[in-house]
C-alpha cells in the first residue's frame, strides 16, 4: 500500500487538512506517514516502532483530525489525548496540532508539569477536543476530577518506551483505565522494537493491533557522520570542546552531559570562552526551559548544553552538530541524542569523546548499533591515552591476567603447594578453639571512644 502513496493527498485527506499541509510546504509523507495512516485512518489499533525524527507526529494526528472532522461528535469532551513522556515534546506537539486546529475551529490543551494547576483546570472546563500532556500531570487532573476522559475516541501514546523508562507505566494504566475502553482506538509508538514493557502495555491497552516496524534505534544512520576522539581527562576533553567549537562549521550544536552539575560547570566554561551557549536540565523551572528552547530556535545562542532531558522530543531546526562530552550510558541513549541532527533528510556530524572511563561503553554502543565509530584525531591536542593494550573480541579492554599460583603461593588450607599457614591452621584445629576475649573495661565513655589506660603510680607516689 505504501508504495502507492507518493502524496498527502492520496490519503483522502480532508480539504481543511490539505489547506494546512499546503500552508506548512508538507506534500510528500515519509514512510512511517505512508504505512501507519491508511490503518489509522481504518480506525485499527497500532503498535508502530519508528525512530525520532522520521514524522510520527503527522502519523497519528492526521488520522485523528480526520476522524474528527468527517464525523461531529455528540459529546461536548476531549475526543483525543496524546501522552508523550517530556515537556519539551509535550511542547513541541501541542504546537503541531495547533497549526491544524487553528485552521478548522477546534482546540487543543496542554498539560505538563511546572505550569499552573488552576490554570489547566480552567482550559479543561472548555472541553478541548485534543489534549497534549505528560502523564505525571494528567494522573494529577484525574485524581483531582478535573478532567474527563470516559468519552476520549483516540488514544496515543507518543515514545511508549521513553514513558516506561522514566518510571511511568503506573500512570499510563490509570490513564489507560479511565479513557473509554469499549470504542476507543489506541495508537502505540515507540523508538525500540524490543523493549521489555512495551509488549506488557501492548497487550493491556491494544486491541488486536496492527503492527508495523519502519526505521528503529538501531539501523544505521547513513546521513550522521559518527566520530569518536580520545581524551585523556576532563581538562583534554575542554580543550578538545573548545577546539571544535571554534574550528569545525556549524549552525547549531548540542552538547550532551551525562549530569545537571557537568552541564552547568560547561556551560560557564564555554561562555569564558566566548561561546553563545545556555544550559538545558531537568532541574531548571518551565519557564526558564522554555525561555532557553526559544533563544535556541531564533538563534541567539548557537550551542546548547544539555542533558538527556533534550535528548528526545527536541525538534530544531539548523541543528548540525552533536557531542557526546559524557559517552551515554545506553545504546539507546546514544541513538536519541545524535537524532537530534540529521533530521529531515539533513546531514550532521556527531562527536563523542572517550576517556579511559568510557571506552567499554563506546565498544556496547558500537556492538548495539553494529556500527564502529570513526576514530578522530586532533593533531594539535593529541594526547596520551590510545586506547586499551589488549581487546576482547567484544571491543572491550581486557583486563591484566592474573598469576597462577605456584608451589608455596597458595595460602588456602586443603590446597597443594600450600604454605606454612596452612600449618597454622592445622594446628589451630587441633589446639581446639581460641580462648575468648576478656571483656572490654567499664571505663569505655559514652561516646564510644577507646578506654582510658591508667598509668602505674611512680616510686615517689608510693612514698
Amino acid at each position: 500500500m505504501s508504495a502507492e502513496i507518493t502524496s498527502f493527498s492520496d490519503f483522502f485527506i480532508h480539504d481543511r487538512i490539505g489547506k494546512t499541509l499546503e500552508k506548512l510546504k508538507l506534500n510528500i509523507p515519509t514512510d512511517v506517514q505512508k504505512t501507519s495512516i491508511p490503518h489509522a485512518l481504518d480506525g485499527k489499533d497500532l503498535q508502530v516502532c519508528a525512530e525520532t525524527g522520521s514524522g510520527k507526529t503527522l502519523a497519528y494526528l492526521l488520522p485523528m483530525m480526520q476522524k474528527f472532522l468527517e464525523s461531529k461528535s455528540k459529546i461536548q469532551g476531549t475526543r483525543g489525548l496524546v501522552l508523550v513522556p517530556t515537556r519539551e515534546l509535550a511542547r513541541q506537539v501541542y504546537k503541531a496540532t495547533q497549526q491544524f486546529t487553528d485552521m478548522n475551529g477546534m482546540s487543543v490543551g496542554l498539560l505538563t508539569g511546572g505550569d499552573d494547576f488552576k490554570y489547566q483546570a480552567a482550559m479543561l472546563r472548555k472541553n478541548p477536543e485534543f489534549i497534549v500532556a505528560t502523564p505525571g500531570r494528567l494522573v494529577d487532573h484525574i485524581k483531582r476530577r478535573s478532567t474527563d476522559l470516559v468519552d476520549l475516541e483516540v488514544l496515543v501514546l507518543d515514545e511508549a518506551d521513553r514513558m516506561l523508562d522514566m518510571g511511568f507505566a503506573e500512570d499510563m494504566e490509570i490513564i489507560s483505565e479511565e479513557c473509554n475502553e469499549a470504542s476507543r482506538q489506541t495508537l502505540l509508538f515507540s523508538a525500540t522494537l524490543h523493549h521489555k514493557g512495551i509488549a506488557r502495555v501492548a497487550a493491556k491497552v491494544l486491541k488486536e493491533p496492527v503492527e508495523i516496524t519502519t526505521a528503529t534505534v538501531r539501523d544505521k544512520h547513513d546521513n550522521i557522520r559518527q566520530q569518536a576522539i580520545l581524551a585523556d581527562d576532563d581538562a583534554h576533553k575542554d580543550r578538545i570542546l573548545s577546539w571544535l567549537l571554534s574550528n569545525d562549521k556549524f549552525e547549531k550544536a548540542i552538547i550532551f552531559t551525562n549530569t545537571r552539575i557537568e552541564s552547568e560547570r560547561l556551560n560557564v566554561f564555554l561562555r569564558q570562552h566566548s561561546c553563545r551557549c545556555a544550559v538545558l536540565h531537568g532541574e531548571l523551572s518551565q519557564d526558564q526551559r522554555n525561555a532557553t528552547m526559544q533563544i535556541f530556535r531564533d538563534g541567539k545562542i548557537n550551542v546548547l548544553v544539555a542533558t538527556d532531558v533534550a535528548s528526545r522530543g527536541l525538534d530544531v531546526k539548523g541543528i548540525d552538530l552533536v557531542i557526546n562530552y559524557n559517552m551515554a550510558r545506553k545504546g539507546d541513549d546514544y541513538v536519541h541524542r545524535i537524532g537530534r541532527t540529521g533530521r529531515a533528510g539533513e546531514t550532521g556530524t556527531a562527536i563523542s569523546l572517550i576517556d579511559h572511563t568510557e571506552w567499554n561503553l563506546k565498544a556496547a554502543i558500537e556492538r548495539y548499533l553494529k556500527q564502529d565509530l570513526e576514530p578522530r584525531v586532533i593533531k594539535e591536542l593529541k594526547g596520551a591515552y590510545s586506547g586499551p593494550k589488549r581487546l576482547k573480541a567484544s571491543g572491550k579492554a581486557a583486563g591484566s591476567k592474573k598469576k597462577k599460583a605456584g608451589p608455596g603461593r597458595d595460602k588456602r588450607p586443603g590446597k597443594k603447594g600450600a604454605g606454612p599457614a596452612n600449618k597454622k591452621v592445622s594446628a589451630k584445629k587441633a589446639n581446639g578453639p581460641r580462648p575468648s576475649r576478656p571483656k572490654p573495661s567499664n571505663l569505655m565513655d559514652n561516646e564510644g571512644f577507646a578506654p582510658i589506660k591508667k598509668k602505674k603510680p611512680s616510686p615517689k607516689q608510693d612514698s
